[in-house]
């Protein structure tokens, strides 16, 4: 089969197109051959030696969606997607023509959904459902902020916590890209910036929010337990820019602030199937929307697709198969 494989860290110039055998499913296991599969953040990050856990060579990739070529007869020819923070990490991962799975990692994928949209959102949408729903609790009539609704998980926060019945505020640098479902779904939109706390609390009428999903974290730390009700609960996923923080302990306790960390990539790929599966009947309900695609790239140029999200591109970018 077709690959990409790094066998060292680096930049994406590390990656190189070969040739790999077809995995051999074995027991309990199935083969899925893999359609289209997004490029993340995370993967490129993985290529340049972020993560200790992983171990080159390496095929790279986290999210997929493709037909099941061997495995259980119930299963044969079946459409499925999935992600995982262990496929592209301690296994090899989606970036090939082909991947081996575990049963239990099957899940099928939207009938909504074309393969290179079902691509786009596996990381994004599992640690969204993550934090809003298993952490976050968000219900029908609560307000939810979410720091970093440009961005891929802030736009699948929005969807998931509208289709719950919250009111979204959005907040970042930069407004969500237009056309997007974030840009659509939100109830308003606050710059990131040293006003943010007073604008959210006058938008709810001086509590503050219910719920804060934080995907910037580190720099934006402090400003999300500001934007926290008196027992509201902040999510946080990430460090960008700042790994350690400080913050008024006496606030805290004083708000009884509830503080969680999300982390996809404890998750593996059958630890996510129950989740991807709820999300497909989210998305064959017609409560989601796919993310805007940015740039389709074949497989031999998965270092362009890999610079273009090191780049910063906004929206999704897929990689789809021959």
């Amino acid at each position: 089969m077709k690959a990409i494989q790094f066998k060292s860290f680096g930049k994406p110039d590390v990656l190189e197109f070969v040739d790999l055998p077809t995995p051999v499913p074995a027991a309990g296991h199935v083969l899925v051959q893999v359609k289209a599969a997004s490029v993340n953040p995370s993967d490129v990050k993985n290529v340049s030696g972020h993560f200790e856990h992983t171990v080159a060579p390496r095929v790279p990739g986290r999210d997929f969606s493709g037909v099941v070529v061997a495995g259980p007869d119930e299963w044969g020819g079946a459409e499925v997607w999935g992600t995982g923070g262990d496929i592209g990490f301690t296994r090899d991962g989606t970036h090939a023509e082909f991947i081996e799975i575990p049963l239990a990692a099957l899940a099928r994928k939207p009938a909504t959904l074309s393969h290179a949209e079902a691509a786009s959102i596996g990381v994004n949408f599992v640690v969204a459902w993550l934090g809003t729903v298993d952490y976050g609790r968000v219900t029908k009539g609560e307000t939810i902020a979410v720091i970093g609704i440009s961005g891929g998980v802030g736009g699948a926060v929005a969807q998931i916590a509208k289709a719950r019945g919250a009111r979204v505020i959005g907040v970042a640098r930069e407004e969500p890209l237009a056309g997007s479902p974030a840009a659509r779904l939100i109830d308003a939109f606050v710059p990131l910036d040293e006003h943010t706390a007073a604008r959210v609390r006058e938008l709810t009428d001086g509590a503050g929010a219910d719920v804060v999903y934080d995907a910037v974290g580190g720099v934006a730390f402090e400003t999300a337990l500001s934007l926290a009700k008196r027992r509201g609960r902040v999510v946080e996923i990430s460090a960008t820019g700042k790994r350690r923080v400080e913050f008024d302990l006496i606030d805290f306790y004083h708000n009884e602030t509830q503080l969680f960390g999300a982390d996809s990539a404890k998750l593996g790929v059958a630890d996510s199937a129950p989740m991807m599966q709820a999300i497909a009947e989210g998305f064959d309900a017609g409560h989601f929307e796919a993310p805007v695609i940015a740039a389709r790239f074949p497989l031999e140029r998965a270092r362009d697709a890999y610079e273009a999200v090191a780049a910063g591109t906004r929206g999704r970018v897929v990689i789809e198969m021959a």
